[in-house]
């Protein structure tokens, strides 16, 4: 999956990006913008505090007596004949990558269509340098936890790397771990016309592939750093011979990353099975983009890449609550009386007599 941009700055005026550290100065509460959005009305309103206690979906650890989490919508699971149909029509294709049941549940209830587990979960909640650095037991991991919160969705496990490069055999063994273990209904493998036989064979497993080119995070130290792809006639037409025989190998998707949008446009046209865009424009058959950082959830200072449009600032909202939070535990405004449990007059005197009986002995 693309390299999250709060781990990316520019190395030169070039299109080279290269990971870097982020800003150490303080963090800065920022304003939360709650403008209403397209999205917002689609979303459930949250329910009163005053309702029963069973009725409510937890987000806490602490189970309530009816601990079945109610449906958060109506709408029906995304199938791989949905996102045909959609292609069919030409409605362009959601997708937004998750990582834990949180971030699963939020694009699951705001209406994905597909929730893409990637191996950019490595840096952004894993702390890790790079993506080449996952291997398959996160993968897994994650995966069955975002399967957890995204009952709806479509969704599909990034292959990491080391997991299917050695030879098909290993890639179906892998893609079977994937679907076996972490639930997911597809998988989604980085490269080119060399995946031909790969693909073929995890298709012929039953697995539904997701093809990935363009820029591919994986492969990011022989393509000379994180580069735009398709900048030339030759290196565009090598794009569409790898998908176009990705495609005939059997892949029902692809991703097209980081490419001048005319070329993914016509690669678009060309190939017979859906695009998802990252940085490819929008002449895609949808886009993808890390939620990570289309929800701002990232300290400022770190560089965005161009292709991302931020829509929310969930770290200054996040971080101003933490402070208040922290504030208010120093100063014992909190917790107020609002956010404890009663005892009775009757019984607490008796508490206290009890004590008191106790200890005077």
């Amino acid at each position: 999956m693309s390299l999250p941009s709060s781990a990316l700055r520019p190395l030169s005026r070039g299109n080279l990006l290269t990971p870097c550290r982020l800003s150490s100065n303080a963090m800065r509460t920022m304003t939360f913008h709650s403008q209403k959005s397209p999205l917002s009305s689609r979303l459930p309103s949250c329910p009163a505090r005053s309702s029963p206690l069973g009725s409510q979906i937890r987000h806490s650890s602490y189970k309530s007596p009816d601990s079945t989490p109610n449906t958060p919508n109506a709408r029906k699971k995304v199938t791989m004949q949905t996102l045909k149909s959609l292609y069919k029509k030409g409605e362009p294709i959601t997708m937004l990558t998750a990582h834990d049941y949180p971030s699963a549940h939020a694009a699951d209830v705001a209406g994905m269509d597909v929730v893409l587990v990637g191996d950019s979960l490595g840096m952004v909640a894993m702390g890790l340098d790079n993506t080449t650095e996952v291997v398959m037991d996160e993968m897994i991991l994650h995966c069955r936890s975002v399967v957890r919160g995204a009952k709806n969705a479509f969704i599909v496990g990034d292959l990491p790397m080391g997991s299917y490069e050695i030879s098909p055999e290993q890639a179906v063994e892998s893609s079977l771990r994937l679907v076996k273990e972490g639930r997911v209904q597809g998988v989604k493998i980085e490269g080119g016309e060399e995946l031909g036989p790969t693909i073929k064979r995890i298709v012929q497993a039953g697995i539904p592939v997701v093809g990935h080119v363009g820029l591919t995070p994986q492969r990011q130290n022989a393509l000379g750093g994180f580069r735009v792809q398709g900048k030339t006639s030759t290196s565009a037409m090598k794009l569409l011979h790898d998908a176009m025989v990705m495609q005939e190998a059997g892949v029902f998707m692809f991703v097209l990353e980081a490419m001048p949008p005319e070329v993914a446009a016509l690669i678009t046209q060309k190939l017979k099975v859906p695009t998802i865009g990252i940085g490819a424009g929008n002449g895609c058959s949808g886009q993808v983009l890390v939620q990570v950082d289309m929800t701002g959830n990232f300290q400022p200072g770190g560089f965005v890449p161009k292709f991302v449009k931020k829509y929310a600032d969930v770290w200054g909202e996040a971080t101003r609550g933490i402070a208040q939070y922290r504030d208010e535990v120093k100063s014992r405004a909190f917790p107020s009386q609002e956010y404890t449990y009663p005892i009775t007059k009757e019984e607490l005197e008796k508490f206290e007599k009890s004590v008191d009986e106790l200890y005077r002995k």
